[in-house]
């Protein structure tokens, strides 16, 4: 397990061969992470934030959204579903509904149920980085940002181009006899295209995959279109246009009632619209309002080929309302404004019920204080039936000199209860509680951090309260899970990462190790406990390690990348993955190989997960 431990991760993509400057990233200090307030430098940020960059991205051993998150510290995905069917994503140590899914800045995440929070519309390739946002969030995008936020933001095309991605991959494992001869194996492709002039540019993305599974009833069939425009109207204003929609069709075998759901089978089908506006009103003065809509049907079919009983279908809805200031002051700059969301749902077994929720928000930053940055403010809300509440927050900064600087904040966070844990109605086996509060954490963090050309380390402490935490449990094997509100979950939580690149930026031969480590010490009180059994708390992260090394040459990558996995009751594992690759100007060609020891590993519930497996890829890059 050592050894497999010292095979690292985070992999860049080869570069273009006719070029002699290499690939691996090193000016995440340039990247202006996205918020719905104000627009930050990656320098400038005063607390725990990680990137995914699109040359991490591309050279990454994974097909899906879920894979790639499953390679960034500190954040848990556990599948029940491989391949971008279905997961669950948590962040230090926090529950899979505390943390908040958006595209760009607009929320995303799904009021039913955060089964389904991850089942978005847009293939990995129209990714441009991905944003995780660590600890309470609410000052940034409101409530339901508990434990943290991860932000998808998508691509902006410089050019009118196409690309596309082809791709094909098995575990060479013969296919269960009731499924017939053969091998499981999946493939898939993805196309985009751009058209760009100097007032314009939209983008298109579409993705369709397809899979006989990698044990019996896991076969999975998923399509996806994405489009992007921007429209320059007069002088530095610009309207923005977002839509997409993904069908998502898999079995879900051992899902939720293992060993009887064996026959099970989902339908999860999502559909995304944006439109925003960003007037500059003056050189200070900058005005946007933003209108979103999430539309969210999910069919869970018990017998799949018997569908007149056991049988659960949801239709969920979320509108939103923004309008988003900021003014920039000879003192720092202020972020003010107002949203509402207004969620409902139509469902066999949940109801039909809806709510509403009303917020506004006012901040302040600046770095004009002798080596100190701040940014504070504070986030009131009003949900139509949990009440007022009120999060402020604080980050500051000191910058030691150019490469050195410590970092401390301390936020709070609200998750309003999904309309599934409010209403649900699937006795004996699940039911819901209507009488569920919202939770509630407050968390502080400090850290230091340190960066040049080739170094950048990054070290923190936090400790987290959350009051009123909602866990799912039941005294006995026989009784339905209930979900109910418990005191106390006190986290503590040590986090460090760090990339070092081994050779001058330009050199011929480049060579990037990285390594990140994350400690959680969660203590419960209430639920676990007093020994009641819980369906979710214990399958918290303990420990999580995971290591990378990128070589390059010329139009050759190489990549190993292994992490380690420990949760609170589950078996630890090790997972180790690669990818060789090779790049020609606008073409190539890669191979990609998970779990390559072939390891034997749950991520959640009793739902076991692929072993060995490899992918070959044809791709013409944008």
């Amino acid at each position: 397990m050592i050894s497999a431990l010292l095979i690292p991760l985070l992999c860049m993509a080869p570069p273009d061969s006719s070029k002699t400057t290499d690939t691996i990233p090193t000016t995440l200090s340039e990247v202006v992470v996205t918020g719905n307030r104000l627009q930050i430098p990656f320098k400038e940020i005063n607390r725990n934030i990680q990137i995914l960059d699109r040359k991490t991205i591309d050279a990454l051993p994974a097909r899906s959204l879920n894979e790639l998150l499953s390679y960034a510290a500190g954040v848990d995905i556990r599948q029940r579903g491989p391949f971008g069917s279905q997961a669950d994503v948590s962040i230090d140590g926090g529950g899979f509904e505390q943390s908040m899914i958006l595209v760009n800045g607009v929320k995303v995440t799904d009021p039913q149920t955060g089964h389904n929070s991850l089942n978005l519309p847009i293939p990995t390739d129209a990714i441009e980085r991905i944003e995780i946002i660590r600890g309470p969030a609410a000052r940034i995008y409101g409530v339901n940002s508990l434990t943290g936020a991860i932000n998808i933001v998508t691509r902006k095309p410089l050019k009118s181009d196409i690309s596309a991605n082809v791709y094909a991959g098995s575990g060479f494992k013969d296919k269960d006899t009731r499924e017939g001869d053969g091998i499981y194996n999946g493939r898939g492709v993805q196309l985009g295209g751009s058209y760009v002039t100097d007032k314009q540019s939209h983008m298109l993305y579409g993705g369709y995959e397809s899979g006989n599974g990698y044990r019996y009833n896991t076969a999975s069939d998923n399509e996806k279109i994405f489009y992007q425009g921007q429209i320059h109207t007069s002088g530095s204003d610009v309207l923005t246009l977002t839509g997409g929609y993904v069908h998502n069709k898999y079995g879900a075998n051992g899902f939720y009632a293992s060993p009887i759901d064996s026959q099970s089978q989902e339908i999860v089908q999502t559909a995304i619209a944006a439109a925003e506006y960003r007037a500059m009103l003056s050189e200070k003065f900058t005005l946007t309002p933003r209108i979103s809509y999430r539309y969210g049907y999910d069919d869970y079919r018990f017998y799949r080929d018997n569908l007149s009983k056991s049988r659960s279908q949801h239709h969920s809805h979320a509108l939103d309302a923004e309008l988003n200031g900021t003014y920039h002051t000879g003192a720092g700059d202020i972020g003010l404004g107002l949203e509402t969301r207004n969620e409902r749902i139509k469902s066999s077994n949940i109801g039909d019920h809806k709510r509403t929720n009303y917020g506004g928000y006012l901040e302040f930053k600046t770095t004009l204080l002798k080596k100190l940055d701040l940014n504070a403010g504070a986030y009131v809300n009003y949900n139509s039936d949990f009440g007022w509440q009120a999060f402020p927050g604080l980050d500051l900064g000191y910058r030691m000199d150019e490469h050195w600087k410590l970092f401390a904040s301390a936020g709070t966070g609200q998750r309003i209860p999904t309309f599934l844990e409010l209403y649900l109605n699937q006795a004996p086996a699940n039911v819901g509680n209507a009488d569920l509060g919202s939770e509630r954490a407050w968390q502080a963090e400090g850290g230091l951090k340190y960066y040049n050309s080739r170094v950048l380390l990054s070290a923190s402490f936090f400790y987290r309260k959350t009051t009123h935490f909602v866990d799912w449990v039941k005294a006995q094997t026989t009784d339905p899970w209930v979900p109910d509100n418990f005191d106390q979950n006190r986290t503590r939580g040590l986090t460090f990462s760090g990339n070092y690149r081994f050779t001058e930026q330009g050199a011929s031969w480049q060579t990037l190790a990285g390594l990140s480590y994350t400690w959680l010490s969660p203590k419960f009180k209430g639920g676990v406990a007093e020994g009641l059994l819980s369906k979710y708390a214990i399958e918290s992260l303990r420990d999580q390690l995971i290591g990378n090394l990128t070589v390059q040459h010329r139009g050759f990558s190489l990549t190993a990348a292994s992490r380690y996995n420990q949760r609170i009751s589950y078996k630890s594992y090790v997972l180790t993955d690669g990818r060789l690759a090779y790049q020609w100007p606008r073409y190539g060609i890669y191979a990609n190989a998970q779990n390559i020891f072939d390891v034997t590993y749950v991520e959640a519930g009793a739902v076991p997960m692929p072993g060995r497996w490899f992918t070959l890829g044809l791709k013409r890059a944008i």
